[in-house]
């Protein structure tokens, strides 16, 4: 069984029952799937298995801190993910700047940072995809999510100040990932 098989199981055990988080987990996990069709297959299954993961937080039985990236990786390493998936969950979208608008900044970096290729695959695939799973732009989910949350909320706050980087991330890895199915399958017509 491959990590990301492992993750999918997990995370519908525990995400299944939250309906509209499961959704976007599994639209997630599909848009990480073609937005590391250029990596290695072990590059490609860590992005893929984080994927499925990165919400795990929100599960009750793991909500502790009340900042999922935080309660996702600390389960993620207790259950025994490779330590890149573990930081993967950990430092998803902008998660830095939200720990510390929580004053959780020394807690999440006790998780070592995953490599940033890695990184903003997972996270350009989060904010290109709606709650409810459905491809999305990635202005249009921050600002869905800086509607769904009120502006004392430490989300609101640090979408407020991290959406436009986390625009650019999206924008430019969706590009790379055009960019490189039109360059195979250019490439696989003409041999």
């Amino acid at each position: 069984m491959t990590n990301s098989d492992s993750a999918t199981k997990t995370a519908l055990e525990m995400l299944g029952p939250l309906g509209q988080r499961w959704a976007h987990v599994q639209g997630v996990a599909q848009r990480a799937a073609v937005l590391t069709l250029d990596l290695s297959n072990q590059e490609r299954d860590l992005v893929v298995t984080a994927a499925w993961l990165h919400d795990i937080g929100y599960a009750p039985q793991l909500a502790r801190s009340r900042f999922h990236p935080l309660d996702g990786a600390r389960y993620v390493h207790a259950v025994g993910f490779p330590l890149v998936v573990v930081g993967l969950v950990a430092y998803h979208s902008g998660a830095v700047i939200e720990a510390h608008e929580r004053g959780l900044g020394s807690e999440l970096a006790a998780f070592v940072a995953p490599p940033d290729l890695l990184l903003r695959r997972l996270t350009a695939s989060d904010m290109t995809t709606s709650p409810t799973g459905y491809p999305v732009q990635a202005s249009e989910r921050v600002e869905e999510i800086l509607r769904r949350y009120p502006p004392q909320d430490p989300v609101h706050q640090a979408i407020r100040l991290s959406g436009s980087s986390l625009i650019d991330i999206a924008n430019a890895e969706d590009a790379r990932a055009r960019i490189g199915q039109v360059h195979q399958v250019a490439t696989d017509h003409y041999w």
